[in-house]
Parts: C-alpha cells; structure tokens; sequence
C-alpha cells in the first residue's frame, strides 16, 4: 500500500550536507504552522519552536554537537523545547499553584507533544523535496543551549533539527526486523526473533561494506554493546539541568 505522504514517510534518509540554496520564508512559515497544528496533550501546547538565526547562537549549538555539518549558515537550525513555562506563567497570574507543572508526569507529555511537532514538520519537509537531520547532539551541554536560546525556568531544549536542500543523496539505513519491533498484545522478546536479529546483522554488515566514501564494516548488535552510552549526549547530566529549570521534580 502506498500513497504521497507513506511514499515520503519510507523514503526517509538523515541529511547531513546542504546546498547554499536558502529555504524560502514561505517554506519555513508553512513549516512552523505544520508542527504548531501537530496534536498536543489535552489541549496543553507545551511546545515552542526556536529559530536560529544570529550566527554567534549557532555557533554555540554547533560547539556544543560537535557536529561539523551544525556549523556555517547552510540549513536551517530548528531547536524543539520542551515549554511548561507558558503554562506556568498563564497559571500564576491567575492565582493558581505552579506545582503540577514541576511533576514528572506533564514534562513527559510535553515531551510528546515536542517530539510530536517535530516529526510532522519533518515529513513535511521531506514532502517539498528538502532533508533534514535531527540533532540530540545538543544535549551534549543542555546547560549552555539553555544560556544561549535564553530558555526561562520549566523549559527544556530536547532536540535540534536541520532542514535545507539536500547535497547528498546517502543510501537508506536499514531498519530492524517488523517482527522485532512490532508486535500483538505482548512483548515481543529480543531471545524469541535470534535468527531475524542475525539476519539483519548481516544486512547492516553489508550496508557499510557496500556504502559509498565508507569502508566500515559493522553490524547492529556491535553497536549497541560498543557505543551504548558513550558520547556526551548520552553521558551529559540530564537530570540534574531538569531539576534546576524546575522540572521533574516529583
């Protein structure tokens, strides 16, 4: 089965260079009013977009991911926060305690509701032709993108995104077995679905041997007992910045 938006959906690639070609402020305004129509947790909106455009505050983002594609003016640099702060606000001037806002329950709904907002604007995107790259780079330091986006108290910058004309044209990734990450009323178990878990090992063996400007040669299971948890995005102290902007506290 197939239509446009699937055909989009299943044509997904990670675009990490762009052309100097800019993004038509048309484009980036249909963009941002696609993810703010994205569905919300009952009605919250706890999601604000933040547009990079001052080259010294992209400078900080790229020096924080570590990614040398984050860097220069090419793509647009999208940062998705998590925004319990608007309703924090709305609730104290109204007289009413900010406490509910501060539990772990509703960060994690504003949470969908980000995570939400940015994948819709991305299948948009990738509909008019552009790529994007999702940066979770930036939590490597959330504390300094929070210093250079100016984010309040009960915010949290979750993730970036890049969105431009694509340079490249990268091979498709390979993705897991259905049969391991779906499944009917229970847990579908790594031990039961050994044998598609070799198999696709063997694909993704053949993904780096085959891909272009790229002579490794790995597999998925490799990966995620060499590299799980390494990095600074995945070592960074989360919980600790997320108690000092108020949030998860409870």
């Amino acid at each position: 089965m197939s239509g446009p938006t699937i055909d989009v959906q299943l044509a997904h690639r990670t675009i990490r260079a762009y052309t100097d070609e800019p993004v038509g402020e048309d484009v980036i305004t249909t963009l941002l009013d696609v993810a703010r129509q994205s569905a919300t947790s009952s009605f919250r909106q706890q999601v604000t977009v933040i547009r990079v455009l001052d080259p010294a505050i992209r400078e900080e983002i790229h020096a924080v991911s570590g990614q040398p594609y984050v860097g220069g003016s090419r793509g647009e640099l999208l940062v998705f926060v998590v925004d319990l702060h608007r309703n924090a606000v709305l609730r104290e001037r109204a007289g009413a305690d900010v406490e509910p806002v501060e539990r772990t329950n509703l960060f994690l709904q504003a949470v969908e509701d980000t995570v939400i907002a940015a994948q819709n604007l991305v299948v948009a995107a990738e509909s008019l032709g552009l790529g994007t790259t999702y940066l979770g780079s930036i939590a490597t330091d959330p504390r300094r993108i929070i210093a250079a986006l100016g984010l309040p108290r009960h915010t949290y910058p979750l993730l970036g995104l890049l969105v431009g004309h694509p340079d490249q044209e990268p091979q498709f990734k390979p993705r897991l077995p259905r049969e391991i990450t779906t499944a009917v009323d229970t847990y579908p178990e790594v031990t039961d679905h050994l044998e598609a878990l070799e198999a696709y090992d063997r694909t993704v063996r053949d993904y780096y041997d085959l891909r272009e400007a790229n002579k490794r040669s790995d597999t998925f299971t490799a990966q995620v007992v060499r590299t799980l948890g390494n990095g600074g995005s995945s070592s960074s102290p989360v919980l600790e910045v997320l108690h000092e902007q108020g949030l998860c506290l409870r």
